[in-house]
């Protein structure tokens, strides 16, 4: 966080910063911890996400979504200004990283946990996951201002084919996958696309990027767990909340097996009033996740992140969707 930037903040908030700290996450933003001293307000900190080509879009989304679950209030948005990037500023949120928590609990600590903790655990995040889409839109698609109408577009089970076909074409996944899985993943996505016919329509809040970096939970006095926070909402969009339990269960390997199989049935068992839960949910969320694996090998910058998508378009090829209905996993 440059120093004109720490100043403008502080002027906002008619305080002093007197610490920074960067925190993680955000794809394309810069987050940090800023400590207080003398803000009117009496908060001794906040939290300062720099960059994103639309806050105001997201701080409005989380407007929305914080009536159903929990996320941190919204203190200001301050536009690019002077050199210097635009900063939504949030209340800090205490609580531990949920990735931390499960890397703890697949590794073991000191004090192992008991699997029915790590399943409650699980319970407990797939209810707060299902309740995003209680927020409902007129219909889908990507939001087009701070108002939250989303624009028109084809259908879900249309754009994936092309999509992925040229997403496979870009330079960077030429690189990372060779020729014949990109003609393997293509035609899998073009297999699998016309499931989505069953969720076109639906038009919920999705969050877009459900995974562990982005939920703090606490534990509760006497046994089980909260979510204490929902965070980075900048890839939300109006569309089918199945794709955010694909999200979570994308690299599902990784988590320790009571923790897959709770959160499976609290985002199950917690769907929003007037969301009857499709049988096959799992898949038709795989196939959702579909857009979002493509897109993520195509980024230009090598991370864990984009080597572990690149295994799973690989994984996925060879083997077929998991979750799919018997028969409909190889989309042969």
């Amino acid at each position: 966080m440059r120093s004109e930037e720490i100043r403008r903040v502080a002027g906002a908030l008619d305080a002093e910063v007197t610490a920074v700290r960067t925190l993680a996450g955000g794809f394309s933003h810069e987050t940090c911890l800023l400590t207080l001293a003398g803000a009117a307000s009496g908060r001794e900190s906040v939290v300062a996400r720099l960059g994103g080509e639309r806050p105001g879009v997201e701080a409005a989304v989380m407007a929305r979504a914080r009536a159903h679950v929990p996320v941190p209030a919204v203190l200001r948005v301050l536009p690019a200004s002077d050199g210097c990037r635009p900063v939504m500023l949030l209340e800090y949120v205490p609580g531990t990283p949920l990735s931390h928590v499960l890397e703890v609990g697949r590794h073991g600590p000191r004090e192992p946990r008991k699997p029915h903790d790590l399943h409650g655990l699980g319970v407990e995040v797939g209810r707060v996951v299902a309740a995003v889409g209680a927020v409902t839109f007129d219909r889908p698609g990507f939001f087009g201002g701070e108002g939250l109408a989303a624009g028109t577009e084809q259908p879900w089970s249309a754009q994936l084919p092309g999509f992925a076909a040229a997403c496979m074409a870009a330079e960077p996944v030429q690189e990372r996958l060779d020729a014949a899985t990109r003609r393997e993943w293509a035609a899998l996505c073009a297999a699998h696309a016309p499931a989505l016919a069953r969720v076109d329509r639906h038009s919920r809040l999705a969050h877009a990027d459900v995974n562990p970096k982005n939920i703090l939970v606490s534990p509760v006095a006497g046994g089980g767990w909260r979510v204490d926070a929902l965070l980075d909402w900048e890839f939300a969009y109006s569309g089918c909340p199945y794709g955010d339990a694909a999200n979570m269960l994308r690299f599902g390997a990784d988590y320790p097996a009571p923790f897959v199989a709770g959160f499976r049935a609290g985002f199950a068992a917690h769907q929003p009033a007037g969301a009857p839960l499709d049988r096959d949910w799992a898949y038709l969320g795989r196939v959702l996740d579909m857009f979002a694996l493509s897109d993520l090998v195509t980024r230009p910058r090598r991370n864990a992140v984009v080597d572990r998508a690149a295994e799973e378009i690989r994984r996925w090829t060879a083997g077929g969707l998991p979750d799919a209905p018997d028969g409909a996993g190889s989309g042969r």
